[in-house]
């Protein structure tokens, strides 16, 4: 299953798609990017004069990416593309270290802690354009083909 493939199959649309493209992709992690957009709708309050990115649109970029795309990658023999996967979010804990401005471009880095009982567990960074670690931490989800 190529990038592209798991791309088509995510269970998003714009304006609430957070994955422009997945650098690699193994049974083990996932790397992706995501550069958002100046004009996205999030930003027209967060915070006034000064936009922002808010930490729980960055968690759900990291969850898109690093688990979702991940979790799509491993059910490959079980999803066809006219089968959308079933996805819920279990838990989330994330570190905050810097801001991420409008037109910013993040790249996330997904290493799998465990996959079992359709329960994936995944280990997520994000990092900016200039390579500083903007936020980390573990965010783990459902995921199924039926």
């Amino acid at each position: 299953m190529s990038p592209d493939d798991i791309l088509k199959l995510l269970p998003y649309q714009d304006p609430f798609l957070f994955v422009e493209g997945l650098n690699t992709i193994t049974s083990e992690g996932v790397e992706g990017y995501y550069t958002f957009k100046k004009d996205a709708y999030f930003y027209k309050g967060h915070f006034k004069d000064q936009p922002v990115t808010p930490g729980v649109i960055l968690t759900e970029c990291m969850a898109q990416i690093g688990l979702v795309c991940l979790g799509i990658f491993l059910l490959k023999d079980s999803i066809s593309e006219k089968q959308s996967p079933k996805i819920a979010l279990t838990s989330s804990t994330m570190d905050f270290f810097v801001p991420v401005f409008p037109g910013e471009k993040v790249r996330v880095v997904s290493e799998k802690d465990v996959f079992r009982f359709q329960k994936l567990k995944c280990h997520v960074k994000m990092y900016n354009e200039k390579g500083d670690l903007v936020c980390r931490g573990h965010i783990s989800g459902m995921i199924s083909a039926l």
